[in-house]
């Protein structure tokens, strides 16, 4: 008899249960984090457990990465996209566990990506860039609104970040708070460096890299994310699909010509989002084409919308370019 398990994994414990093909629980244990006590408890099913579902929360690789190693076959799960019966008036951890084993038996059980192990490290360390980038640019931010502020003289980010450039405040005291941000920036800049150094010696030349990097706005950093946080693009069957895993598909409901409310805004890949609207921007600036869409949209609505109208546009030229193999043609992208 086929054997079915879900866990509901938290951050320092794990519930496990196994039903089978009746829905009986032969297995209902809380553990804690410690991937021996979960292969332990699993060995005698190991023969008859079709998968284990596994929520895909916060701290996941630890779990899936052991369950893997020991032969069993894991089923990432997304805990958004499980919707339990909303007429029930009590859950738990045992009841959350149950009710994922209980969907893959019925075939029901909608499972996600798990990113291959020996690339997730470099993915991550990208992620930790991303951080880093935008701390340093807070510190830049605030210098240049101190200086403002104080003097009614603006520098550009790219002036402040000049290690010659000399800044005559009007006391010490505003002296010292500006010095203290550039040093703290010029720190981050050093790390984000270092990073960017260790990223480019463990990737490895590849085709979809160099497809990617013939984008105009993507440079090496933006290639590189965009690469790893994509992963295998077989996985998306359709452009749309990627697209709104980019977060580059508006999130609304329609009925009629009229909004009915708005879907999960949140649904999708931060870092993705960020990366193609980091290209748009690039983009408007270097490519003609793709500063002449940018305009006309812009005039019809404004800014922010016509800079992720042109990330959209980059975001489905990424599906297909890493899909057919093919380089970037901006005449073809924004002929309309």
């Amino acid at each position: 008899m086929a054997l079915y398990c879900g866990i509901d994994l938290h951050s320092n414990n794990h519930v496990v249960v196994v039903i089978d093909e009746n829905d009986q629980r032969l297995e209902e244990r809380r553990i804690g984090n410690n991937v021996s006590l979960t292969l332990s408890l699993l060995a005698p099913y190991q023969d008859r457990l079709v998968a284990i579902a596994v929520e895909s929360t916060f701290n996941w690789y630890w779990l899936v990465d052991g369950l893997q190693a020991a032969g069993f076959r894991v089923e990432l799960v997304n805990p958004a996209g499980i919707k339990q019966y909303e007429g029930l008036k009590y859950t738990d951890d045992r009841y959350d566990a149950f009710w994922l084993a209980h969907l893959m038996r019925l075939g029901l059980l909608k499972t996600g990506y798990i990113y291959p192990r020996e690339q997730r490290a470099i993915r991550d360390l990208l992620r930790r860039r991303m951080q880093l980038v935008r701390t340093g640019s807070r510190q830049l931010i605030c210098v240049q609104s101190q200086i403002w502020r104080s003097t009614g003289i603006r520098l550009s980010c790219n002036q402040l970040k000049k290690s010659d450039v000399t800044l005559e405040l009007p006391d010490e005291a505003t002296q010292l708070g500006v010095d203290s941000h550039l040093r703290v920036y010029r720190t981050i800049a050093q790390e984000i460096a270092q990073l960017e150094q260790k990223v480019m010696t463990q990737i490895k030349p590849k085709d979809d890299y160099d497809i990617l990097t013939s984008m105009t706005g993507v440079g090496p950093m933006l290639g590189t994310t965009i690469l790893l946080e994509t992963g295998d693009i077989t996985r998306f069957k359709q452009v749309g699909h990627y697209a709104s895993y980019c977060r580059c598909v508006k999130s609304e409901k329609t009925s009629n010509g009229k909004k009915k409310g708005e879907g999960n805004a949140k649904s999708g890949n931060k870092y993705l989002s960020w990366a193609f609207s980091e290209a748009a921007h690039f983009a408007v600036r270097y490519e003609p084409l793709a500063k002449r869409f940018y305009e006309r949209k812009r005039h019809r609505t404004n800014g922010i919308v016509a800079i992720r109208a042109v990330a959209h546009k980059l975001a489905r030229a990424a599906y297909y370019m890493l899909r057919d193999q093919t380089r970037f043609d901006a005449t073809r992208l924004f002929a309309s």
